[in-house]
């Protein structure tokens, strides 16, 4: 059949200019070479390894690895560094005498898919010799496990028990040049045990040519006698093929539906060969995912013979769901996977041919005069630009379509500011304090953050009685809230809910936080519309998240039910798991166990306990103002208050930004809680009624009264 109408238009850098001639007959620039999912698949585990780049490096690796403390090792996606080089290690003897080699991975789905592949190769059950550990799951053995891999916030967060880390032998930190901000801190920690002990090796991996940053940061050498080096760099070629890159002809307005038409036009015009797209969040994944699948159905209908088999890739999704990106197709079917900035380097997907890359991210972003971290989508940096181009080289020649042009290309930064620069830094602060480093200004850090933000957070930490006003760690309030694995707002609400006397419903509401999109988006928005309001609740998301989750238990935890109302069952399972480790940390602090017994009002004080920071309140020009700064804040299409009577005052979990700052998880409060829970952060203000000749307007009733 045709393909369908689009107004996509490529062209690549050196053929004739745009403009010049017809829309390129893209089926032409083809090499001709068969797709090859895995080339040595019919060959042995053994062999396999083997053909891998890092392979021929083996030697080389372990003796820099005994000669030195630190080794940097420079290695593109694809050539095998991360599945290889733990087993180099624990076949050269570095797992001995009960040790463990730890991997760390900046992302959750990376560390479990990497952990499952080696346990593979190995012929190993996965938690046994090779393991992982993750927020809220831990797939690993005490006594068994001699490879494991964990997120870099986990390693910090073992380090609270074992500050030296003598467990193991061997760090190292994956895919250190994504700069997360646990990456970063674990670096620095890292270097400060490794004055400690001579004995601990670390392995930097790296996919970016930033060695020279991290080899000076860790070489101990001060006698500038390079033979006294105490950190060397290595640099592993990757397994790549050409990659030819398109532009378009002229600027995108809209990506999501460019990313769909790019994809058909590839599946209806070009040669056998899967596609990796990559958007910015979750809900353009799942948006694309069923555009798409609605096109597949209907090219099917027509009779078109190779189908395709449109995949989501992002963190949030369920551990099965994710792995089936990984799964080999039939010849007749063309596999589309539809990813965040995971699939950039976190992970590879073999097969992968042809990439379309929408030129942007969502990151995290904290403006340190507002005390606002937020969520905004923004264009990528060159060297992300690059990665996602090199995903279509790595079994064949691929082409690169992006959905910008190339003037646009150049006007990119170089590099992506590392999270530790824009950030909240209070969990991260909460927990170096919690590490014994008093004097966190001085800490060493690879990239230091802004000072502001350094400040603000210390203030916050105060505001929630984490530190005292020497900014030491207060016992047992901050030594408790260095011990979740969540921000130090949930923290607190977490550990006041007992004296509220609804520690039940808390951490319920906590769990459930924790699930990105409890609520699935299908075709029929009514119908889906109309579930949700079914357990909406007056108040707002909070308490609307508890509903949904008492639901569930009551119902047997039912898939079929999950369905019927248009929730993520798995995300809900994942609730209930995630539930029972907050729980078990309740239990250790001695929180009681206590309902509300159908009182909303405790439940809502119990969150402005932890939340006020938080606070907005209603503007006459029908938007909301933060009480710290007078930002001006929506509320979110997908919170159960949006085209509902606005509250007067509102408590929120996050902000994101897309043409606007929204606010996410809203729940409506008093104002007078603001002042009775939180009397250091907030102050009551005398009414004062301004009369002009024109109208008269009462001033805002709460100010901010910070004392540190």
């Amino acid at each position: 059949m045709a393909a369908p109408h689009s107004t996509m238009k490529f062209w690549k850098p050196g053929s004739e200019a745009p403009g010049v001639c017809e829309e390129r007959d893209l089926s032409s620039e083809t090499t001709g070479s068969p797709i090859i999912y895995n080339p040595h698949t019919a060959l042995s585990v053994e062999k396999q390894r083997q053909r891998l780049p890092v392979f021929k490096h083996r030697n080389n690796i372990l003796y820099l690895v005994e000669s030195f403390q630190t080794v940097v090792i420079v290695g593109e996606t694809g050539s095998g560094k991360s599945t290889q080089i733990p087993q180099y290690l624990l076949e050269a003897g570095w797992a001995a005498d009960g040790k463990v080699i730890g991997v760390t991975q900046p992302r959750r789905v990376a560390a479990t898919s990497v952990a499952g592949r080696v346990a593979e190769e190995r012929g190993a059950y996965l938690g046994h010799e090779v393991g992982y550990s993750i927020r809220f799951d831990d797939c690993s053995d005490p006594h068994a496990t001699r490879i494991k891999f964990l997120t870099d916030g986990m390693l910090v967060r073992e380090m609270m028990s074992d500050p030296l880390l003598k467990k193991y032998s061997v760090i190292m930190l994956d895919e250190a040049h994504e700069r997360t901000l646990y990456t970063d801190i674990a670096i620095g920690l890292l270097k400060k045990i490794q004055k400690k002990r001579r004995d601990l090796r670390l392995i930097v991996a790296s996919a970016t040519l930033d060695a020279k940053k991290f080899h000076d940061f860790f070489n101990l050498n001060e006698s500038g006698d390079p033979n006294k080096d105490t950190c060397a760099i290595l640099t592993v070629e990757g397994r790549t093929f050409p990659v030819d890159i398109f532009y378009t002809v002229s600027p995108v307005p809209d990506y999501v539906k460019a990313t769909v038409e790019t994809v058909m036009k590839i599946h209806e015009t070009e040669e056998d060969g899967d596609v990796l797209a990559f958007l910015t969040g979750q809900e353009e994944v799942e948006k694309v995912v069923s555009m798409l699948q609605e096109q597949a159905r209907t090219l099917s209908r027509y009779g078109m013979k190779k189908h395709l088999c449109v995949l989501p890739m992002y963190a949030g999704l369920p551990y099965n769901e994710q792995m089936r990106v990984f799964e080999r197709m039939p010849p007749t079917v063309r596999k589309v996977v539809v990813a965040t900035n995971i699939a950039e380097t976190s992970i590879t997907i073999n097969g992968m041919v042809f990439v379309i890359d929408c030129a942007f991210v969502k990151l995290r972003a904290y403006n340190p005069l507002t005390a606002i971290e937020s969520l905004i989508v923004t264009p990528i940096s060159k060297a992300s630009a690059c990665q996602r181009a090199g995903r279509a080289g790595r079994n064949r020649a691929g082409k690169c379509f992006r959905l910008y042009t190339e003037e646009d290309f150049e006007k990119l930064p170089e590099s992506t500011v590392p999270e530790m620069q824009r950030s909240n830094l209070a969990p991260v602060i909460l927990q170096l304090k919690a590490l014994g480093i008093d004097n966190v200004l001085r800490f060493s850090f690879l990239s230091p953050p802004p000072a502001q933000s350094m400040v603000q957070a210390l203030e916050l930490l105060y505001a929630l009685g984490g530190l005292d006003q020497y900014g030491r760690l207060t016992d047992p309030m901050g030594v408790r809230m260095a011990e979740f694995p969540l921000s130090p707002m949930f923290a607190k609400m977490l550990l006041e809910s007992g004296n509220f006397g609804c520690s039940k419903e808390i951490v319920t509401i906590a769990a459930m936080m924790q699930i990105q999109n409890i609520f699935v988006a299908p075709h029929n928005q009514k119908k889906s519309a109309r579930e949700r309001r079914k357990f909406a609740v007056a108040e707002g998301d909070h308490l609307t998240m508890l509903n949904v989750y008492e639901a569930f238990i009551k119902h047997q935890k039912s898939s079929q039910w999950c369905q019927d109302h248009f929730l993520h069952y798995k995300g809900l399972l994942r609730a209930v798991a995630v539930r029972e480790q907050l729980r078990h940390l309740l239990n250790k602090f001695k929180v009681p166990r206590t309902s509300s017994e159908g009182d909303p009002d405790v439940i809502l004080r119990c969150i402005v306990s932890g939340f006020f920071a938080n606070a907005a309140r209603m503007h006459h020009s029908g938007s909301y103002r933060t009480l710290r700064d007078d930002r001006e804040l929506y509320i979110h299409p997908d919170s159960v208050l949006y085209g509902e009577k606005p509250p007067k005052w509102v408590v929120f979990n996050e902000v994101v930004q897309t043409s606007k700052y929204y606010m996410r998880d809203v729940t409506a409060v008093e104002s007078s809680w603001l002042v009775e829970l939180a009397p250091h952060f907030y102050k009551q203000a005398k009414v004062r009624a301004h009369v002009t000749r024109d109208h008269k307007t009462r001033s805002d009733n709460i100010s901010r009264d910070i004392t540190i």
